[in-house]
């Protein structure tokens, strides 16, 4: 399985401290934002000075912030969200996963992202490279389990 690391997501309550802090205390740039009034969040993505270059045109490797609109306080480590690796192909790399005792918390139904959870209950999201594969079987008719 070839992997490419991409972004680590956390969410924030504040997001006026939190691009305060990110960006003007910690030097991070603003690489990327959108916004969605339907889901009501924010997701803001930063890169740090070394990596603005490459994170511009590969979206890699960034820190994506997190707001949702209605929430502001974050229990039980829901302030850090995932991590999340490209793969060759999402679902080659699902069953490899698998093979070796892996649950798939989230299939790739949609031929595009999957999540796992590792040992200390840490998101991981894997995204195919380039574009979404056309929908399969088992991935598609396989259960979302847990949370991720």
């Amino acid at each position: 399985m070839s992997l490419r690391f991409l972004h680590t997501m956390i969410r924030v309550g504040d997001l006026d401290a939190a691009l305060d802090f990110f960006c003007n205390k910690l030097g991070l740039t603003q690489t990327k934002r959108f916004d969605s009034d339907e889901g009501r969040f924010s997701l803001i993505y930063l890169a740090a000075p070394h990596d603005l270059t490459q994170a511009k045109e590969t979206r890699a490797p960034e820190l994506e912030l997190t707001f949702n609109w209605d929430e502001s306080e974050y229990t039980g480590g829901r302030n850090f969200g995932h991590l999340a690796y490209e793969v060759d192909d999402i679902y080659a790399a699902c069953q490899q996963l698998m093979d070796k005792g892996v649950l798939i918390n989230r299939p790739p139904a949609d031929g595009r992202m999957a999540f796992v959870i590792s040992p200390d209950g840490i998101s991981i999201e894997l995204l195919q490279k380039g574009d979404r594969l056309s929908p399969a079987e088992p991935w598609v008719s396989m259960p979302k389990t847990g949370s991720w």
